[in-house]
């Protein structure tokens, strides 16, 4: 993921899914191929990682962040900062509640504004992670194709036996995907 003249800029952004439990070894496989990483984290996702523990890595924000950035007209906008910072935009994982939100355009927090913002010539890849009736509910094939449709890059879910005990599609793909996806993006990004 490094090039001799810059390191890539990747801004993880995790919601509330139990899937969020993967985010600290996600990071570290990020940072592993040399690669500068922020994160973005949804209130409900702070239920499943230490924010403490993962600030010793990279920076991490959340909503209040964005409060107390700004104060008046010329500060910084903290959602739309760290679109510009970023090369890309690797939303994992995604919940059911906020790809409903992004694919109908509502950026009510932190994480939601910066994908709201996101530059679409930049590429965004997301991993969805949700309950299997969630995932085969119909309106989630809908919201994925939304997705899609801009230029968003999927990584796709998996079968196995989830959190709660059902066994079907919904959980995150494995890390090593995520991260093998990630750097083939990236090398696009740098060639």
């Amino acid at each position: 993921m490094e090039t001799e003249k810059k390191k890539v800029k990747v801004l993880v952004c995790c919601t509330g899914s139990v899937a969020t439990i993967k985010l600290k070894e996600l990071v570290d496989r990020i940072l592993e191929h040399g690669a500068e990483v922020k994160v973005v984290t949804s209130e409900h996702a702070q239920h499943f990682f230490s924010v403490e523990e993962l600030r010793k890595s990279v920076e991490v924000f959340r909503d209040e962040d964005e409060w107390t950035m700004w104060s008046k007209r010329g500060d910084p906008v903290l959602h739309i900062e760290l679109g510009k910072w970023a090369d890309v935009l690797l939303l994992a994982p995604l919940d059911a509640n906020t790809l409903a939100k992004i694919s109908q355009g509502l950026c009510d927090n932190l994480l939601t504004c910066v994908v709201r913002a996101w530059n679409i010539k930049k590429p965004l890849l997301f991993c969805p992670a949700m309950n299997t009736r969630m995932w085969e509910h119909p309106v989630t094939a809908i919201q994925i194709s939304s997705l899609k449709s801009w230029g968003y890059v999927e990584v796709p879910c998996i079968a196995k036996t989830l959190i709660c005990g059902d066994t079907g599609l919904g959980a995150m793909a494995e890390i090593d995907t995520i991260v093998n996806t990630l750097i083939g993006t990236i090398e696009n990004i740098v060639t």
